[in-house]
């Protein structure tokens, strides 16, 4: 046996060995957010005498995409802090840290733990989830070709925690207490903290380091520009709370809500603004900006369908699905472990799939009009049964499970690719950038979607599945008219 497969076998799969404390640290991660991702929406809408907090729908769908929306917008500071003054690898760990606090903190008693936790859990998030997958991609060279392997195995790390997630944490609570619920999705992300601390020199010099400006100097301004931004935002946040104290103005969740979007959409086109004036490109780099945001436009809509999941199709599992299994009333939330087990057996199917239609093989912005359409008709093969719930019946929950497989579907055409595709036509200077602004768009995606649960009891539910299927469906349609226009934008990238 030669020294290299020696090391192999020494490795984790044949991969390096930190891979298996990033993969195992991410698992827990994961653990912790579907646990609570699958409990929310149902905790804040159940009655205070049933363990929840009673806010009405419309409250409860606004405050979820709020959160939603905010975890995934939290990746750019996130980012930013890492490259600049921690370093990846302590700032997963700090924001693990956060995170552990956060859950626990929400599972407390009270609407004050509730906010806080809330707010916790999306700055940890937003220090650990960008920083994890960059010390993936360190722990190998440049030439390793084990990396693009390395990254789908660390992708079955996310998939797994997703499913066992809602199984466990969702039984706990929809059985037993919600609070408990929440809080086994922060033991599960302790559990996360102590496996990376404890594997962390598997790692060696893999996100160890920040790339910092060499002169003091600048790392003084580095610094000077976090706390102003730090300070910043909290003076917005007080001034916010003195102005309601004072009788100015009524800090309602709609007002916070509108607030969000304003914001969200402030950031968005700053964003773009910043990209098409500011930036010194070329011709072909100009219209492969133009081709990236005709793809944001899409992964927004996208998201904003998609991520109803743990929204409006887990209120329409919890009140209106017949959820019996030989005798056995399952927890709604267990429903929210279909799509990552469709990832698990369905991943395989369509990289092959991609594979052996070689030159015949759709481009990205084909690909997406596919992901919109089945995304939409998840919605639309709801209608049926839900004109079946107002007459007074009861869903079968095989309707869900095939909305969640047509949704899955749906993702495996969109969002690996568009990962793919923002690498391949970001500027090669910007390119970390792009990424974070492409995490923008899902966080815009689940700002809307939050918005539309909102209304999920204003509305008759053939017309509000119908209305969302259908335009994420006419999306898809008018997209696939001008895939060609925007291939050629792409400038030779597929």
């Amino acid at each position: 046996m030669s020294a290299t497969e020696h090391a192999a076998r020494q490795g984790f799969f044949g991969h390096p060995k930190g891979l298996s404390t990033l993969f195992f640290t991410e698992m827990w991660e994961r653990f912790g957010y579907y646990g609570m991702r699958g409990l929310l929406i149902l905790f804040m809408t159940a009655p205070a005498a049933a363990g929840g907090l009673g806010f009405s729908v419309a409250k409860a769908g606004a405050i979820y995409g709020i959160y939603t929306s905010m975890v995934y917008l939290a990746s750019l500071p996130g980012g930013w802090i890492a490259d600049r003054i921690l370093g990846q690898q302590r700032a997963v760990l700090v924001g693990g840290l956060i995170m552990s606090v956060g859950y626990l903190t929400l599972s407390a008693p009270g609407l004050a733990p509730f906010y806080t936790g809330l707010v916790l859990v999306v700055l940890g998030t937003g220090l650990l989830k960008p920083n994890i997958s960059t010390i993936v991609g360190q722990l190998y060279s440049p030439e390793d070709r084990r990396r693009d392997a390395g990254f789908s195995i660390f992708y079955m790390g996310i998939n797994l925690g997703a499913f066992l997630a809602p199984l466990v944490c969702g039984f706990v609570g929809e059985t037993y207490n919600y609070r408990w619920g929440l809080a086994l999705a922060g033991v599960g992300m302790v559990i996360g903290v102590l496996t990376f601390v404890r594997g962390r020199p598997r790692l060696g010099e893999a996100g160890l380091h920040p790339a910092a400006p060499e002169e003091e100097a600048e790392r003084a301004a580095v610094r000077r520009k976090l706390y102003q931004s730090g300070m910043g935002l909290a003076l917005v946040v007080v001034a916010a709370v003195a102005g309601e104290a004072a009788g100015m103005y009524e800090l309602t969740a709609e007002v916070v809500v509108n607030l969000v979007g304003l914001f969200l959409f402030a950031v968005v086109i700053a964003l773009f603004g910043w990209m098409f004036f500011a930036g010194d490109w070329t011709p072909v780099e100009r219209k492969r900006l133009i081709a990236i945001l005709v793809l944001f436009l899409v992964s927004c809509f996208f998201w904003s369908v998609f991520e109803q999941a743990g929204s409006t199709l887990n209120l329409f599992a919890k009140q209106d699905t017949e959820r019996l299994l030989f005798g056995f009333e399952f927890p709604a939330s267990w429903l929210q472990s279909l799509n990552s087990f469709f990832i698990w057996t369905l991943a395989p199917v369509f990289a092959w799939l991609w594979m052996r239609l070689g030159p015949r093989e759709p481009s990205s912005p084909a690909k997406f009009a596919w992901g919109m359409v089945l995304v939409g008709a998840g919605f639309l093969v709801l209608v049926p049964p839900a004109m079946g719930v107002q007459g007074g019946e009861k869903a079968a929950f095989h309707w869900l499970l095939l909305t969640y497989l047509l949704h899955t579907m749906g993702e495996l055409c969109l969002s690996p690719v568009g990962l793919s595709a923002v690498t391949k036509l970001a500027p090669a200077r910007v390119a970390g950038m792009m990424m974070g602004v492409w995490f923008v768009s899902i966080s815009m995606g689940n700002y809307l979607g939050g918005r539309i649960a909102s209304v999920y009891e204003a509305f008759p539910l053939p017309l509000l599945f119908g209305v969302v299927g259908g335009f994420a469906v006419a999306v898809g349609l008018v997209l696939a008219l001008f895939v060609k226009p925007i291939v050629r934008l792409m400038g030779g990238v597929k």
